[in-house]
């Protein structure tokens, strides 16, 4: 099924400009125009508002793009479908995953899926929760790998990897920590964030899942933090806190091991949030999309239950 008419205009729309579009798509920018031309023919109307900066869908645009998506989506289940049924095992898939954890999960578990499936052709994408789970609702990502409350879920499917608890982070020389006596059987002390109500924080940025339940964890508390800097990524924090600079609150993911120079206390409230595998809802799941997905249960949801790899301090 030759599909690169459609391919041509959502990458126009995609864009917003056909110069930048036809620069994506490695074909000359005459060339795209006629194929737009000639369907814009075929159909009795302009499909984009033209300017010389920026090109925007018309209402038939619009139509057509909607559609032309959901056209691609029928294509690409069918394929995916007949790969499955004769078990070739070959294809494409799209995993998304966040910043900082993203790329060491993804790594593990692509050396056993690479075995299983060596035919098929991985395209890893980084970003935000948000920008992934769009990427899912349009049909642009197969999977995605993503942290979040239940809040946060849009209406697509989730399944839970692991449950993870957010723990606060303090410099191992506060003197808060000099009573860090972890009750008996249990790694860590718990600590009303109320006794750090003076001292910097540094937070992840208000575009993260994380900040909603962060700052209801100062809202529970009965403060507004002093935050010293927010930042997309949680190994700044860590080596904030390393350097002494501030506290912070992370995940487990980030407290198993136990990082040198950083004493980990649980909160009151023990909040939590999931570690979920998401896909679209109605759209065909490949079965490497599934192996994918259990692999990432089988090696991480298990390892996230263990107890810390380090004694703790």
């Amino acid at each position: 099924m030759d599909t690169k008419q459609i391919e041509y205009i959502l990458k126009i729309a995609e864009e917003n400009n056909i110069t930048r579009a036809a620069s994506k798509l490695f074909i000359t920018q005459s060339a795209l125009n006629q194929q737009l031309i000639k369907l814009e023919k075929e159909l009795g109307t302009p499909l984009f508002h033209r300017s010389r900066t920026n090109w925007h869908l018309t209402e038939a645009g619009e139509i057509y793009v909607k559609n032309a998506k959901e056209m691609l989506r029928i294509k690409n289940d069918t394929y995916q479908m007949i790969h499955d049924l004769t078990e070739g095992k070959c294809g494409h898939l799209s995993v998304g995953f966040t910043a900082g954890r993203g790329i060491t999960m993804f790594t593990s578990a692509y050396s056993i899926f690479h075995q299983q499936y060596p035919n098929i052709v991985i395209e890893p994408k980084e970003g935000i929760v948000r920008n992934l789970q769009k990427l899912i609702s349009q049909g642009d990502l197969d999977i995605g790998f993503l942290t979040l409350t239940d809040a946060d879920r849009t209406d697509d499917i989730y399944e839970t990897v692991y449950t993870e608890e957010l723990f606060l982070a303090v410099p191992s020389g506060h003197p808060v920590t000099r009573s860090a006596v972890p009750p008996e059987g249990e790694h860590f002390a718990t600590l009303d964030p109320i006794a750090l109500q003076y001292e910097p924080f540094v937070l992840m940025d208000k575009h993260s899942t994380m900040r909603t339940m962060v700052d209801q964890i100062f809202d529970d508390a009965g403060f507004e933090p002093q935050i010293l800097f927010e930042t997309g990524n949680n190994h700044t924090i860590l080596s904030m806190i390393q350097a002494n600079m501030c506290c912070g609150i992370l995940t487990y993911y980030y407290v198993k091991d136990l990082p040198d120079g950083i004493t980990f206390f649980r909160l009151p409230s023990r909040p939590t949030w999931e570690f979920t595998a998401s896909y679209k809802k109605g759209r065909y799941l490949s079965d490497a999309a599934r192996c994918f997905i259990d692999l990432m249960k089988e090696q991480w949801g298990e390892s996230m239950n263990e107890k810390p790899l380090k004694k703790a301090r």
